[in-house]
């Protein structure tokens, strides 16, 4: 009796380089032009939006920020802030007291040690109140095309499910594993790619699995079948 393998089983043999290359020339073809749904017109406000955005949702931050940059247009105006000017404005937003702080300190430090201008490497960008690793790769990846790759939950979910990373236990080993694969051109696209993934199709609860134009190659739903 022939041995008969299905062409979902077939892809479960894939080499790891295999399943990174199925994944990027998919969302080349369905999301060549993904991008940040955060609302920017220049890195500072793209800095601020993402400080925000930790533990948010993007429509949140989005419907905060117009007034908050009207009121505080460039690190120079918001460096003369004091948290509780900034509170007001950010009030809707999750951790607002701490995120008031981080703003106006992040600020501070960007017209002292910065001359008010984002900076783009990884170390600079950590030492700015409020910004964390994940945060830094989004600045670097987004505003300056660098090969930096962001892990947020989306991007740890979703990587997991499909077979991307192997027992990754923190963000920083996921993004060790990503950035490896993924050739460093398509590296601030596939950020994208995942998080609008995780977002819309790979949901923590209830992905929309059978509507998922990847469940050939991933894990997540071939054990969901067994």
């Amino acid at each position: 009796m022939p041995l008969v393998i299905t062409l979902q089983a077939a892809f479960l043999f894939m080499t790891r380089k295999e399943r990174f290359e199925y994944f990027i020339n998919y969302f080349k073809e369905h999301r060549p032009d993904a991008e940040t749904e955060l609302y920017y017109t220049n890195p500072f406000e793209l800095l601020v939006a993402v400080i925000l955005s930790a533990q948010c949702t993007d429509k949140r931050v989005n419907l905060v920020t117009p007034a908050l940059f009207t009121a505080f247009p460039t690190a120079e105006h918001l460096a003369t802030a004091q948290p509780e000017d900034i509170f007001p404005f950010i009030k809707s937003i999750s951790y607002p007291n701490n995120k008031a702080k981080h703003l106006a300190g992040m600020a501070r430090m960007l017209v002292e040690k910065f001359d008010g201008e984002v900076p783009y490497t990884i170390e600079e960008l950590v030492q700015l109140p409020g910004v964390g690793r994940k945060t830094a790769n989004v600045i670097a990846s987004v505003v300056y095309d660098l090969p930096a790759m962001a892990v947020d939950t989306h991007v740890f979910r979703v990587s997991a499910r499909l077979g991307l990373t192997v027992k990754a236990k923190t963000p920083l080993s996921a993004e060790k594993q990503l950035v490896k694969y993924i050739p460093e051109e398509d590296i601030p696209l596939a950020h994208h790619w995942l998080i609008l993934h995780g977002r819309y199709t790979c949901k923590a609860k209830n992905p929309a699995c059978n509507t998922c134009g990847l469940q050939q190659i991933c894990s997540f739903y071939e054990n969901l079948n067994n």
